[in-house]
């Protein structure tokens, strides 16, 4: 099944220059950019893309994370996209993601340093959890028309 989904490269991600090199994983894996564009997020907006999490205790270090420079937000497209995105990413505490995944091989805070710090945790990326997140996601974060369709040399790999 081809879908979509969200992938932001948080701030943490830009300012430490990691932009090319997590994007260009996800293309060496067959993932197709449909949309890409750097957002500075502020206040407000960080509550819609957050809006599960700000009554809880730890939403203020997401807030503050998010809002602290800009964030490059792209539209993935692909074979199951959403659970490879998420593979790839390794999970969302970088202490306990493998090498090999984004979190894993430029991150290493945990989630308990984090919070003794009160900071929200650094952990490079987004990723949309599922099929109802990725839809909701991708429409707050980008209009019809931002998003593209075109062919890739893997669209012959995975057509046929």
């Amino acid at each position: 099944m081809i879908e979509k989904t969200l992938v932001l490269i948080k701030p943490d991600g830009v300012q430490r220059g990691l932009v090319g090199e997590i994007t260009q994983r996800f293309e060496k894996a067959g993932l197709k950019i449909a949309a890409m564009k750097m957002v500075w997020v502020d206040k407000k907006f960080a509550k819609k893309h957050y809006a599960e999490h700000v009554d809880k205790k730890f939403y203020s270090g997401l807030e503050s994370l998010i809002t602290m420079g800009p964030v490059v937000a792209m539209v993935l497209e692909g074979v199951e996209a959403i659970s490879l995105v998420r593979k790839m990413a390794g999970s969302t505490d970088p202490k306990s993601a493998p090498p090999g995944t984004i979190r894993g091989d430029y991150a290493h805070i945990s989630y308990d340093y984090a919070d003794k710090k009160g900071i929200g945790i650094k952990n490079l990326i987004h990723a949309s959890a599922n099929e109802k997140d990725a839809e909701k996601e991708i429409k707050l974060w980008f209009g019809k028309e931002e998003i593209h369709s075109y062919s890739s040399v893997h669209d012959v790999h995975i057509l046929k």
